[in-house]
Parts: structure tokens; sequence; C-alpha cells
């Protein structure tokens, strides 16, 4: 049975006090949620949220797919929105119970993968590059070089995050091609140098923040909050854009329609659309948010920070990156599986 609002909650309601009862299920990305902001969601409607972590796109849509998830909502990247809405996994949002969408920065309103947010509405967004301890490494860190082709200070020292999308998109375009290469001898190339750079690296693993801020990697590719907050931790920690070209991507929020508490999803998805609770999302995870005027709560480490404000030399390098389809598809399943060997 879906959570309903009791007439005390209208009544409450009506007065410019909101409330409401029961629980929440968020499925999200690992150490990407706000616990400040959680707990005042929690104390302003009375909901108790719970999140459950993942660590990619294939686990989430393979987690929900399978039925019976007991998720509400779940926050898939960009390309992945689409494939919840043609499998019939997400709900079409009634928009006249969003009044925040209006905050939705207009570059961030009719993106390819949702025209007008009638799916999702936006979490945070980013780039992926490479961190990298400036002690251990001398060298140019704004190129993808650093894990396609390590040089040999780094070798046995490097981490690679395991997101499919994220790291082909980089060797792709470090190999010379777009993001979705459809042409062979690209791919190819992107193959024969990910087999031969793998004996040189250290790891596959996301925990990228704890072990550059812990000095257990000397570089990761990493995605640019998270490379943030391991410089919080550990000055000696830089991020490069590489010059071959970086992948952007916006991470987003849906409605499952399986949802058993929709009235609380719903409460959820117009809070995070406030600025100030956006701000909240972005000053613990350290990445843009997509919601106009939130500039104003954001941290003052955050407003002119080279992990979100790229030099001048890299702003056009970076491409967005989406989920590819036909043969380049199969060309990344086929270069991701030996890889994984």
């Amino acid at each position: 049975m879906k959570t309903t609002l009791t007439a005390l909650a209208l009544l409450m309601a009506g007065s410019g006090l909101a409330h409401a009862e029961g629980e929440l299920f968020l499925y999200n990305w690992g150490n990407y949620t706000s616990p400040d902001m959680i707990k005042k969601f929690e104390e302003k409607y009375g909901v108790k949220v719970t999140i459950t972590d993942f660590d990619s796109n294939d686990t989430a849509l393979a987690k929900v797919e399978a039925g019976a998830s007991g998720f509400d909502l779940v926050v898939p990247s960009a390309g992945f929105v689409g494939i919840y809405a043609e499998k019939g996994l997400i709900e079409e949002l009634d928009l006249s119970k969003l009044p925040n969408h209006k905050n939705i920065a207009p570059e961030w309103m009719n993106v390819e993968w949702d025209q007008g947010r009638k799916w999702s509405v936006p979490w945070q967004w980013g780039s992926t590059g490479m961190s990298v301890n400036v002690k251990d490494y001398t060298g140019d860190i704004n190129t993808s070089s650093i894990f396609m082709d390590p040089p040999p200070e780094l070798q046995g020292k490097i981490n690679v995050i395991p997101e499919m999308g994220d790291v082909l998109a980089l060797a792709t375009m470090w190999a010379g091609g777009n993001v979705c290469s459809e042409d062979p001898e690209v791919m190819k190339k992107v193959r024969d140098a990910l087999l031969a750079a793998k004996p040189k690296w250290m790891s596959m693993d996301y925990s990228t923040v704890e072990k550059m801020t812990n000095h257990d990697y000397s570089a990761t590719v990493d995605w640019n909050g998270s490379s943030l907050r391991s410089r919080l931790a550990n000055p000696d920690v830089a991020y490069g854009y590489p010059k071959e070209g970086y992948g952007l991507w916006m991470d987003n929020v849906v409605l499952l329609k399986d949802a058993k508490n929709t009235e609380n999803a719903y409460l959820f998805l117009d809070f995070i659309m406030d600025p100030e609770n956006a701000a909240m999302l972005s000053a613990f995870a350290r990445y843009a948010n997509g919601i106009s005027g939130s500039e104003a709560f954001m941290p003052d480490d955050m407003k002119s920070t080279p992990e979100l404000f790229p030099p001048a030399e890299f702003k056009d390098k970076g491409q967005f990156v989406t989920v590819c389809t036909g043969k380049a598809l199969d060309y990344q399943k086929a270069i991701w599986t030996e890889l994984q060997k």
C-alpha cells in the first residue's frame, strides 16, 4: 500500500507545516549522499530514509530489473535513464507534485536523455579524469597515458575505477576516437593498450577517496568530486584533465514503477531541488548539482576549485558520456570482458 498523507498532515500542509509518515528507500552510489541532508529531510517530514549502496550502473539496473527490489528511488547516470524508461521500470513524474522543478538549471532541463525532465531530476554531475599524488609523480597529470601507458614511477601504484563507460571513454579518446567509436582500428588500439597496461596497475576498485588520502594509491582514474575530497584530506593530491579528452556525466534520480512509498518519494524529489538542500548534497560529495541558486549555499572551497572549474585549455576537451549502442557497445563489452579476466 502506498504511503498517503493523513488528514492531520493535510491540515498541517495547508498551514505551511508539511508532514508525512512512513519510510523511503533510496538506492544510490556509495558514499554519495549527505547524512546532514537526509537528517534534515527526516526531521521535516517524519519519514525514515534507508539508503542502500550500489557500485555501478549495471549492478543497479540488474537489481531493479530482477523485480521486487523494495526501493522507491534510484540514481542512475544519464545514459541509463532511457534504459530504465524503455524497460518500463520507472514512472513518468507528475510535475504538479514538484513545485521546485522550476529550479532545475536551464542547461540541465532539456537534456538528451530526458527532454523536459519528465522522468528524472538532477542529483549531481562532474567529470572523469586522473587523481595523482604529485609527490610520487612530477610529470604531466593531464593525460590518460598515466593509466593507458603508465610511467615507470607509477607502475604498480595505479588504480582504475571498474566503471566500463567512464574508463573506455577515456581510453577511446586517448586512442584518438570519439566516446562511442565504431572504428575497428581505434578500438583495437584501445584493447591492446588496456591489456598491456593492466599488469602495471595495482587494482580496479571504487574506493578512491580513502586510498588516495591514505597514500595507498599514487594515481587513479577518478571522478572530480572524489579527487577534491582526497585533496582536502591530503594536499599532495591533484586532479588532471586528460588533454586527449575526458568524460562528463550526470547522475539523476528516478521514481521506480513498483515504489511503495510514492508520496514520500515525491517529497524527497522536491526537497533535493531546493537550492539550499542541493548545496548540502554538493558540500558532502563535492560535485556540482544542476540546481539554480544553489551556488549561494556552496562551501567557499567549492566556488573556484580546479576540480570543478577546469583550466581554459581543457574546457573544450570534455565529452558527455552516454551508453553506447550497436557496434560501439559490442566493442566495449568485448574489451571490458577481456580486461576482467
